[in-house]
């Protein structure tokens, strides 16, 4: 009898690369690696969409629809090229307006893309109604998602099967259009047992010619077992991606899963091991140059507690590094479980995982929920659909006197539709406005990347990539210098030099603040009032200027870190006396930001 074919989708070129370097790969240094999958048979790759797509704009300063144009070119017209896409926020930061969620679908269509794969991290079907029309409207195969994780240990009312045959029976009663079916574990913590007894749920309901996949990580290190118990269970497809960017944070190993289906029924797309080697073997060569982070590489069992998407992990680990903080990574982690606890049990996944994070890093920060992060917040209050149970009602009222907002079960999209800056127009303006052309996809990089996609359009992004030879012309990383080590609490100041040179340790300080060269001052100069940074970030916008009377609460600036707002508040009554950064400025925790009087 002949074996069941399995359909493999590689996912190297977006989840792989967005597990293990944020995103952060050249096309021009991955592109020979697409050539040999090709040469190696693959024709499924998730290519683009997820973070993929800002990372392009926000680090590489790479247009995403050029690479998607010449990832097409390389694999020819009859690859099936998929993207992953967030409902109603497709790719975008924020949930879009139906307009724009109209043009992402036409735009991905004009620029390659076979099939969407799309999904809400509430699993609200709701959100997936309209982004779905319009990616069948615009003749693109529809992949529906249901999200999975594990609850942390003690946590119940959700992610079970029950939870999972309901979110599927929502989408089947809406009458959405699909043409198939993922259950999406970004975390890696669904266990094989749940795993098994969904797919085989999903079977049941959908029957026999419904194409099921199954896609997770390795972070929680049961990924290999969730794949064997979902083909057993009746799945038809699964997630896998080459290394040096699979397993640790991302999917396992094509290597590894060939390895795990000998001698079993089923023939993952007609793979050979001799040719997934060589594919292998130029993939390593194409990403020799490129730091990769000791986090990516690692199983962590501690990920069911604290449930961080590989996709997330280190995209954070990375901006942690730039910020300088890197040492608050395992807090923040820590500090997940309460987050998820009582945030409404909404899937670890993009964009919810980030809340997830920003709360809890914020948490860490400044202290437990003194400073509620404006998408978590919006999240509890209802704003981007319902979540699977209701928040915290501490935490609802919290969110909702620190956002000045009230909770709302209004369709987000009806929100989005008021917001005259996520309108085609408004982007169209700000184009025109900058002197760049108004196309339409420069109207979605604009509405979808916001400033940071302007600068790329302007040609004044940074590059940021992590590579050997940046750090050290021999290709070797230069360890000496200055860093900051964290030993039972305390900070110490170590200088490491080369050789048999002596090293210096000492007990590190806050950092000493120095006024911005061009900071305003009033009469009388600083206040007795010191307001510094609690973390490190960059200076967004300044709300008041020396001078300015304020209460209690009232906002003074808005640090932006971690891809989130912090707000800086006047801790009492008083007067501005100072501000000691400019817009734009990179500053320090500790750092001295504003003084009152």
């Amino acid at each position: 009898m002949a074996k069941k074919y399995i359909d493999v989708m590689d996912t190297t070129f977006r989840d792989g690369f967005q597990s293990v370097f944020g995103g952060r790969v050249l096309m021009d240094d991955f592109f020979p690696a697409v050539e040999a999958a090709k040469e190696a048979g693959i024709k499924h790759f998730e290519f683009g969409g997820g973070a993929r797509f800002q990372s392009l704009y926000f680090y590489l300063q790479e247009n995403a629809f050029e690479m998607m144009d010449k990832f097409r070119d390389i694999v020819g017209p009859e690859a099936n090229l998929q993207v992953l896409s967030r409902g109603i926020n497709t790719v975008m930061l924020d949930t879009g307006s139906r307009e724009m969620i109209d043009l992402f679908a036409e735009l991905f269509k004009k620029h390659g893309t076979t099939t969407v794969r799309n999904f809400d991290a509430l699993n609200d079907v709701n959100n997936l109604i309209y982004s779905g029309e319009c990616v069948k409207r615009h003749g693109l195969n529809h992949e529906v998602v249901v999200t999975m994780m594990d609850l942390p240990p003690g946590c119940e009312g959700a992610h079970d099967v029950a939870f999972y045959e309901k979110t599927l029976r929502n989408i089947l009663d809406s009458g959405l259009e699909f043409d198939s079916v993922c259950f999406k574990d970004a975390s890696g913590t669904s266990n094989p047992h749940k795993i098994y007894e969904t797919i085989k749920m999903a079977r049941g309901l959908l029957g026999k010619d419904a194409h099921l996949r199954l896609h997770t990580h390795e972070t929680a290190g049961v990924s290999v077992a969730a794949y064997l118990a979902a083909l057993e269970a009746g799945a038809d497809g699964i997630d896998m991606a080459a290394s040096p960017v699979s397993g640790g944070t991302s999917q396992p190993d094509i290597l590894t899963m060939l390895h795990a289906t000998k001698g079993t029924d089923y023939n993952l797309g007609d793979l050979e091991l001799p040719k997934i080697l060589k594919y292998e073997e130029r993939l390593h060569t194409c990403l020799e140059d490129y730091l990769i982070p000791p986090e990516a590489t690692q199983v962590s069992p501690l990920i069911p507690f604290s449930p961080m998407p590989g996709g997330a992990l280190t995209a954070n680990t990375q901006m942690m590094r730039d910020s300088g903080n890197l040492e608050k990574f395992d807090e923040v982690i820590l500090a997940m479980k309460e987050v998820v606890e009582r945030g409404g049990y909404g899937t670890s996944v993009t964009p919810v995982s980030q809340f997830y994070w920003q709360q809890a890093y914020a948490n860490v920060m400044f202290g437990p929920w003194k400073q509620i992060a404006p998408g978590y917040g919006r999240m509890v209050l209802g704003y981007f659909g319902k979540t699977p149970v209701e928040a915290d009602k501490e935490v609802i009222e919290m969110a909702s006197k620190q956002l000045k907002l009230e909770p709302t079960t209004e369709n987000p999209l009806d929100i989005a539709d008021r917001d005259v800056n996520k309108s085609i127009a408004y982007w169209t303006k700000v184009l025109e406005e900058e002197d760049l052309e108004t196309t339409k996809e420069n109207v979605f990089i604009g509405a979808s990347c916001d400033k940071k996609g302007i600068a790329f359009l302007k040609g004044e992004g940074p590059l940021m990539v992590r590579k050997n030879s940046e750090e050290n012309n021999s290709g070797e990383v230069d360890m000496a210098g200055n860093y900051t080590v964290v030993v039972d609490g305390k900070k110490f100041s170590v200088q490491v030099a080369e050789g048999g040179e002596d090293i210096q340790v000492v007990e590190s300080v806050a950092p000493t603040a120095t006024p911005a060269p061009t900071a305003t001052l009033v009469d009388g100069g600083e206040g007795s009032i010191k307001i510094d940074s609690q973390t490190p970030g960059n200076v967004w916008k300044i709300l008041l200027s020396p001078g300015d009377s304020v209460k209690e609460g009232d906002k003074i600036m808005i640090l932006e870190a971690m891809k989130m707002e912090i707000d800086i508040t006047a801790p009492q009554d008083g007067v501005i006396k100072s501000i000691n950064v400019n817009v734009n400025d990179s500053v320090t925790d500790g750092q001295l930001l504003t003084t009152m009087e």
